[in-house]
């Protein structure tokens, strides 16, 4: 098991509906991990926060796609949720607990930090108007 090596990339447009799916998907990419009820819902929330950030940012709830793409080696899941929108900024000050761009739309501005909290590493490369990566890693099994 420790030699399992696994790929996926999917595709799907940005709306809110099609957050549940992302999670759903990966959750089921990372089920031969056989992960912890508490391992796969870290997990599914992290991939919820950055697709969510995507459609409400990124894209600004217009119209777009957003790439997902999952790698399974040994025990390391490794998580890209991709799109092609406004870029951030300054992505240190994107990170920092409670701030948000957003706030008429009530958003808490707490995405990275409990994408950061849910998964061991957080990688987050953006260009302004080309788009954003948001690379997550999560090690099944390290308790």
């Amino acid at each position: 098991m420790d030699n399992l090596r696994n790929e996926m990339r999917m595709e799907f447009l940005a709306l809110s509906s099609n957050e549940g799916f992302a999670r759903v998907a990966v959750g089921a990419f990372v089920a031969e991990l056989n992960p912890t009820v508490d391992e796969l819902a870290d997990i599914k929330t992290a991939v919820s926060e950055a697709v969510t950030n995507c459609i409400i940012h990124g894209y600004e709830q217009k119209e777009g796609s957003i790439w997902i793409s999952c790698r399974i080696e040994g025990r390391q899941v490794e998580i890209s949720v991709e799109d092609t929108g406004k870029g951030i900024k300054n992505i240190e000050q994107a990170r920092e607990p409670l701030f948000t761009t957003k706030p008429e739309l009530e958003r808490s501005g707490m995405g990275f930090a409990f994408m950061e909290a849910f998964m061991d590493e957080v990688e987050v490369i953006s260009e302004p108007w080309k788009g954003t990566s948001v690379i997550m890693r999560k090690t099944i099994g390290e308790g």
